[in-house]
C-alpha cells in the first residue's frame, strides 16, 4: 500500500514538474515508456511461464517429492517441523527450487503454500522462527541460475547474459548468510527479553 502511493506521488510530481516546464515531449516519453514496458513484460512472460510449467511438471511427475527427499536433510535442520509434514517438504523444496533457479514469482506461491502448512500445524496466528526463517531465505533468494535477471537482460540485448553468475553467487551466499545469522541472533535477543 505505502508504496503504491509513493509510486503515484513520484509520478503525479514529475507530470507537475514537466507542466510546470512546458515539456511538450511529456506525452511521447510517457507513451514510449509504457510501450516498452509492455514489450518487457511480454518477454519477460515467456521465460515465467517455461519455468512455471516446468514446475506444475515436476509436480505431476513426482520428481518434486524425490527433490524433496534429496532436500530434506538440508531443509530438515533449517526447518525440523516441517520433515514431519511431506506436503510442507515438498512446498519447501518447490520453492528453494525456484529460488535457486532465479525464479522469484514463481517460488512466492510455494512458500505462501509452505507457510500455510506450517501455521495449519501450529495452531497459532503468530508467525513461528521457521515461517521467519523461510521469509528471510525469499528474501535473500540465494540462486544458482538467475534465470530471470539472465531474461532480462537477454531481452535488453546484452551478449552473454549469464555472464553475471560470479557476482549473483558471491551476493547470494553473503545476503543468505547474513539474513539467517541476523535471525538466529534476533531469536536469541527476542528470547532472553520475554
Amino acid at each position: 500500500m505505502a508504496m503504491s502511493v509513493i509510486w503515484v506521488c513520484m509520478l503525479a510530481l514529475a507530470l507537475f514538474c514537466g507542466l510546470l516546464r512546458g515539456d511538450a515531449d511529456l506525452g511521447r516519453a510517457a507513451l514510449a515508456g509504457a510501450g516498452k514496458a509492455v514489450e518487457l513484460s511480454l518477454s519477460l512472460a515467456g521465460s515465467l511461464c517455461l519455468w512455471s510449467g516446468f514446475g506444475c511438471l515436476l509436480e505431476r511427475s513426482g520428481l518434486q517429492k524425490r527433490l524433496a527427499r534429496l532436500l530434506s536433510p538440508l531443509l530438515g535442520r533449517l526447518y525440523p517441523s516441517a520433515r514431519r509434514d511431506p506436503e510442507t517438504m515438498g512446498a519447501l523444496s518447490g520453492n528453494v527450487t525456484a529460488n535457486l533457479l532465479g525464479l522469484g514469482s514463481a517460488a512466492t506461491p510455494l512458500g505462501v503454500a509452505a507457510v500455510r502448512r506450517m501455521q495449519a500445524r501450529a495452531g497459532t496466528e503468530e508467525a513461528s522462527d521457521e515461517m521467519c526463517r523461510l521469509v528471510v531465505m525469499n528474501t535473500a533468494s540465494i540462486q544458482l541460475l538467475p534465470t530471470t535477471v539472465a531474461a532480462l537482460r537477454g531481452t535488453l540485448g546484452a551478449d552473454s547474459p549469464f555472464d553475471i553468475l560470479p557476482a549473483v553467487w558471491l551476493s547470494s551466499l553473503i545476503s543468505v548468510t547474513a539474513g539467517l545469522g541476523a535471525a538466529a541472533l534476533l531469536r536469541r535477543v527476542w528470547g532472553k527479553l520475554e
